[in-house]
């Protein structure tokens, strides 16, 4: 008899208790890996099954061990069964979300067991790793399983030259202190997941809205003729809401999720939504599974009104957001903004830091970042540092210099926010120094002196979605540490400005408008291809139906004044993609109605209109005719 232990690690390393109130609105005290330690032994899965000595792994030390049970099972009889899920626990099948080392170590304890892992563990809600936060850590976390620590790979059949020692002396050689990946591909993420544990199986059901469960057997040869079927639905329809599970009932204790769901024979698919079996399908009927899989999809999705529309011109229209990239003269930007900050009244010693950020170390980045042909392999400090540098200067400088001079500062953020470096430490930090400049942009909006602040502050803006992490922060409701609501700042900024007296001001403000809508159609149209006709995936929803009112009328309005052609193509645009898969279609028809967009748009189509360019009168027709229909 041997005691079961639970070695639990944080991927987060801390960050994930520290941040997740911020980004996602509840405490998470740490995104889980997890790994089982049974005589004298750690095993774990992530690039394949792995082992070492405990605590010897590429993890380190875990952060606490939990005792799972006694186990009688000999260690020999633990190495067969260990052999029957190396074909199952490999790289290619690993998934960040759903089929991971957790997976793996609940597999372990029910087996050895006949229990599963704690449930603040089995059941991490995947959405966090669908915030900002879990979107910069991802390439991370991803990164960590690549590696293989010690370079050593084993096929499976030597195993018994490292594991089979019976002497603590052979324990404690150099060869078993090593990590040793047993199973090694290439690929790390699948959108299938491979289930062969009941309370998994359960866990997987209640988690998703819809789930098709293929059974199996490594003898069934009539299952490899369906599963490129099943391969290719997968991958066209899998979802943050729609599982594809494969269940070999001749591996692990398959054959116990079969019995549970009355399977008998193979292939078998079993089709659930909202946790409940809705229906079954034995046999290769390759036709049929297809139609039952799509009526699944289309049951648990139904069909947005607008999904049927052809909409050639909306739907052709690029997503990509509208970014402005273009390098000013820095010794003109430099001598501009040092000139501000002497004539403010900081003390001398807040001047000269002030200056030096700007002139020493913002500036020779930018230009080594972003000058053409450049590497961009500048010495910098550790980024974080840097950034928490240039975070505090610019706070100090933002309040000190009068809004009118603040725009130099902020087309310099500008182009920073264009840096990956950069905005990636922008998303996971709850101290960033952008929305406090857009809120003193906001603040003297009705200043004609402040027209260079509101024209780069709505370019800083339009320049964050080209970090779709940062551009879903921008459009959260959350408040960072000083209390800045991102998403009302930003929203002030775009209304007020689309009425602006200044046409390359309005221009911006129209550019900030498409990339919001862009924003917000770009997961939908995805859902939508996939035959989910327009459900939201859970990363980027922003739905709050009062906020959607509020654009939709600025940019009405917008249309309505707008005379510059340019900024009402971007206008139009944005109104057609807010419309398009709108979750609120009902109210918002009412309030289209209420508007008259219809004769706005028309009357934009008249001889004395403005709408002349060919491409842009067939969209407002297009709209007119099938949208607002």
């Amino acid at each position: 008899m041997a005691l079961v232990q639970l070695y639990v690690y944080d991927l987060s390393r801390g960050m994930a208790a520290q941040l997740s109130q911020q980004f996602i609105g509840r405490y998470i005290e740490g995104i889980w890996h997890t790994s089982i330690v049974f005589h004298g032994k750690e095993y774990w899965y992530g690039q394949g099954i792995g082992f070492s000595a405990p605590g010897q792994s590429y993890m380190g030390q875990p952060l606490r061990k939990v005792d799972l049970g006694i186990s009688d099972i000999d260690e020999e009889t633990f190495r067969d069964y260990l052999d029957e899920l190396r074909t199952i626990y490999t790289a290619d099948k690993y998934h960040l979300l759903e089929f991971n080392c957790n997976s793996f170590t609940n597999d372990l304890a029910g087996f050895l067991t006949g229990n599963s892992i704690p449930t603040y563990i089995k059941d991490l809600p995947s959405d966090f790793l669908s915030t900002p936060l879990g979107a910069a850590l991802r390439p991370t976390i991803d990164q960590m399983f690549r590696r293989s620590p010690n370079g050593n790979s084993l096929p499976w059949t030597e195993l018994p030259r490292t594991v089979q020692g019976r002497s603590e002396n052979t324990l404690a050689s150099s060869q078993t202190d090593q990590t040793v990946p047993l199973v090694s591909t290439s690929s790390l993420t699948s959108p299938i997941q491979i289930c062969n544990n009941p309370a998994s199986f359960q866990s997987l059901i209640q988690r998703h809205k819809a789930v098709v469960a293929f059974f199996t057997s490594q003898t069934c040869a009539p299952c490899k003729m369906v599963e490129p079927a099943f391969e290719e639905l997968a991958r066209s329809k899998a979802s943050p809401d729609i599982a594809f599970l494969k269940v070999d009932m001749s591996v692990g204790m398959g054959h116990l999720v079969g019995e549970q769901n009355k399977v008998r024979s193979t292939p078998t698919f079993l089709f659930f939504l909202n946790g409940g079996l809705r229906n079954e399908l034995r046999g290769i009927d390759v036709a049929e599974f297809r139609t039952q899989v799509n009526l699944l999809v289309y049951d648990a999705f139904p069909p947005h009104p607008h999904a049927k529309l052809g909409l050639r011109e909306l739907r052709s229209t690029s997503l990509k957001p509208i970014l402005f990239s273009q390098v000013p003269k820095y010794d003109a930007l430099s001598t501009k903004l040092l000139a501000t900050v002497d004539a403010s009244g900081i003390p001398a010693d807040q001047k000269r830091s002030g200056k030096a950020f700007i002139s020493e170390r913002m500036i020779p980045y930018l230009g080594a970042k972003l000058e053409k042909g450049s590497s961009g392999n500048i010495v910098q400090p550790n980024i974080s540092h840097n950034m928490a540098l240039w975070t505090k200067e610019t706070n100090n400088l933002s309040n000190a210099i009068s809004p009118a001079s603040l725009f130099p500062l902020v087309d310099l953020w500008r182009l920073a926010v264009l840096i990956p470096d950069v905005s990636t430490y922008l998303v996971t930090t709850s101290e960033s120094p952008l929305f406090g400049m857009l809120k003193i942009a906001l603040g003297s909006i009705s200043s004609p002196e402040s027209r260079n602040l509101s024209l780069t502050a709505l370019r800083l803006a339009c320049n964050l979605f080209a970090n779709p992490a940062l551009g879903r922060r921008m459009l959260q409701a959350t408040p960072y540490g000083d209390g800045i609501n991102p998403r009302e700042v930003v929203t002030g900024l775009l209304v007020s400005s689309l009425l602006s007296d200044t046409p390359t001001v309005r221009i911006a403000a129209a550019s900030l408008a498409f990339n919001v809508s862009a924003f917000l159609q770009a997961p939908l149209m995805d859902c939508l291809n996939k035959g989910m006709t327009g459900q939201l995936k859970k990363e980027d929803t922003v739905d709050d139906l009062d906020w959607e009112v509020e654009i939709l009328s600025a940019v009405v309005e917008a249309i309505g004044r707008e005379d510059n052609e340019d900024s009402l193509h971007r206008l139009i645009t944005c109104l057609g993609l807010l419309i398009h898969l709108s979750p609120h279609l009902e109210e918002v028809r009412s309030l289209l109605e209420v508007l008259q967009v219809k004769e706005t748009l028309q009357a934009k189509m008249n001889d004395q209109g403005t709408v002349k360019k060919e491409v842009v009168r067939k969209l407002v027709k297009e709209i007119v005719d099938e949208l607002l229909q």
